[in-house]
């Protein structure tokens, strides 16, 4: 039976359209109108409001936190400021990505960590030997994700603290109505958002004073469908479709490394030892097997195939998860993982996994569309990832 979040009070009576899905055993909203579109806008134009405590968040401290999270991650947390937060992804042995999430130091030796998977277990199992207490706070921690241009304004007439000075990966306490808040400067938006962490029993008081200070900047409640398109926009995968915890199958055409996943720029060979570094620096030496990149579906082309059905042109009109072949020169070369119709770049976009022969920028190669249970390739252009790209974000 899926739990209920700490604001599953607000977030149920705005879901007029009663579409929910299990998210870490929580329901959470696809979205709360009969469709998504305002909300994707909110994102984009105002600011929309998510619930995102199914987030696993780890705490972790003592004097032995910092080497237990450099030996299981693959960037080098020992150059994090007090206030600071990273994205990683970490690795098995063979350099395999068995999850990603983000760390905050929030003192000099407590760490915060958040996954997409239960982690515990794996922290637990690294940290023999070493002085180090490590707290699952998933149930301790509310957090909501308020994301787009005025999130800024919304949260400012709230607090006395200046977030204008909270950097882009930052985080800092604060109060919020009174309610002691931690903000981080984050999202999975790829705009300017910020994460919200609460006991949970502020919850509904938070979520009351965000919507009431919102009302004239444009705030929405948002569900997973309008930030899957963010997201696909933003360039940011997601677990479990556009790579495959390695902890979660025993097929190796299944598992992913950081480079595979063009996140080479986060595995740091430099430092000391770390799980899968040895496997790492090998690829590193070789050049990975596989290279992700953005895919730009040519809409003429497309046109050209439904046209020949005596058809318009038809669009996703949700973001799709579901992985779909990538040819050239006659054969299959990769495939797309997610892909979206941008409504605000007017873009059919898709991330996608080629050879690395076929990454490079203005590539052409053709993705596979299906058409009245028809099979059809349709051309489409490498380009590069982030999609879309906004100076707030980091402003």
């Amino acid at each position: 039976m899926p739990r209920r979040t700490p604001f599953f009070s607000r977030t149920s009576a705005l879901c007029e359209s009663q579409s929910w899905q299990e998210w870490s055993g929580f329901l959470s909203a696809n979205l709360y109108e009969l469709n998504h579109t305002h909300e994707y806008y909110a994102i984009r134009t105002a600011c929309a409001l998510l619930d995102i405590s199914p987030l696993y968040k780890y705490h972790v401290h003592g004097r032995d936190a910092l080497k237990l999270l450099n030996r299981v991650v693959t960037r080098d947390v020992a150059k994090l400021a007090i206030g600071q937060v990273m994205y990683t992804p970490w690795c098995d042995d063979e350099g395999k990505v068995i999850d990603d999430g983000t760390i905050a130091r929030v003192e000099e030796n407590f760490f915060r960590m958040t996954a997409a998977d239960p982690s515990l277990g794996w922290l637990e199992e690294n940290a023999i030997g070493l002085e180090v207490t490590i707290e699952d706070v998933s149930d301790e921690l509310a957090s909501l994700a308020l994301q787009g241009p005025t999130s800024r304004d919304i949260l400012q007439t709230l607090t006395e603290t200046d977030l204008a000075r909270l950097k882009y990966f930052h985080i800092t306490r604060a109060t919020l109505a009174n309610i002691p808040v931690a903000i981080s400067r984050t999202g999975y938006t790829g705009d300017l958002g910020y994460e919200l962490w609460i006991e949970p029993q502020h919850a509904e008081e938070l979520w009351d004073a965000l919507m009431e200070a919102g009302r004239g900047y444009g705030i929405r409640a948002a569900g997973n469908l309008a930030l899957d398109i963010a997201r696909i926009e933003a360039g940011l995968l997601l677990i479990a479709v556009d790579f495959t915890s390695s902890k979660k199958t025993m097929f190796e055409i299944q598992k992913s490394t950081p480079y595979e996943l063009g996140l080479g720029w986060t595995v740091k060979l430099d430092k000391l030892h770390f799980i899968g570094h040895a496997a790492l620096k090998r690829e590193h030496a070789r050049g990975a097997q596989w290279a992700t990149v953005g895919l730009e579906l040519q809409l003429p082309a497309l046109e050209k195939i439904y046209r020949a059905f005596g058809m318009p042109l038809q669009l996703p009109y949700n973001a799709w998860n579901v992985a779909v072949p990538i040819y050239a020169d006659g054969r299959q070369i990769g495939k797309a993982t997610s892909g979206a119709w941008s409504p605000l770049l007017k873009k059919y976009i898709a991330i996608a996994r080629v050879l690395p022969s076929y990454a490079q920028l203005d590539t052409r190669v053709e993705m596979e569309v299906t058409v009245e249970a028809q099979r059809k390739h349709a051309e489409a252009v490498v380009v590069k990832m982030p999609f879309f790209e906004t100076e707030r974000k980091k402003g």
